[in-house]
């Protein structure tokens, strides 16, 4: 039976060594790297192509989800699985949005972090409980909140959304105006009546609005 190939990241020396003898200990798993932070782990994946990665979020000289960002795009066939003690929701999010298929937190007994790696490495996912209802509750916030927005979006006029897209890239009115050959002051009642029916107070939450609907 082939062997899933891992490589360790984490910064402390101890935890790490532990970690690759429990793992090494189950017969269908080889860890064949070790590396204390992010930026040693990429090098690592580089040469030895692992089927996982698994990493700690907070190390020195590159963390565990930036090192996942460069790893998902330079070799999207390794999977990672994330291992820490944070199970805030913004470093929750930042990890799956990097790529993370897996996510244990250290406290777990290892045979949940074993039981992560065995199903990243068939194209599967595996997150902790307490994860998993963060990441349900989040699914559902952005969907309520992708309904609201299209609903306010559908109230916008075609030259208004010209007028949106143009201010969430930064141009100020004059430069809208010269763009779509129209009045300065024309472009400032569109702005008025974008806030309004879009339920911003200012131009950088229209922006944020814009951006929240790929506009």
């Amino acid at each position: 039976m082939e062997k899933i190939r891992v490589v360790i990241a984490e910064d402390e020396a101890m935890t790490r060594e532990l970690l690759a003898r429990l793992i090494g200990l189950e017969p269908d798993i080889e860890v064949v790297g070790q590396a204390p932070n992010g930026k040693v782990a990429i090098g690592l994946c580089r040469k030895l192509m692992p089927d996982v990665l698994l990493t700690d979020i907070r190390m020195p000289e590159m963390d565990g989800i930036q090192a996942t960002k460069t790893i998902k795009s330079e070799m999207p066939s390794i999977q990672v699985v994330i291992l820490t003690i944070h199970h805030d929701d913004s470093n929750v999010f930042e990890g799956i949005k990097a790529g993370a298929r897996g996510y244990v937190l250290k406290e777990s007994p290892p045979e949940q972090t074993v039981a992560a790696i065995r199903a990243v490495a068939r194209g599967e996912a595996l997150l902790h409980s307490s994860i998993a209802s963060r990441v349900i509750a989040e699914f559902n916030r952005l969907t309520e909140q992708h309904e609201v927005d299209l609903r306010l979006y559908t109230q916008l006029t075609d030259r208004e959304r010209e007028v949106l897209k143009l201010l969430a890239l930064g141009k100020r009115n004059r430069e809208i105006a010269e763009e779509l050959f129209i009045a300065e002051k024309t472009v400032k009642n569109h702005v008025s009546n974008i806030l309004w029916k879009l339920e911003c107070n200012d131009r950088t939450q229209a922006a944020l609005f814009a951006s929240r609907v790929k506009l």
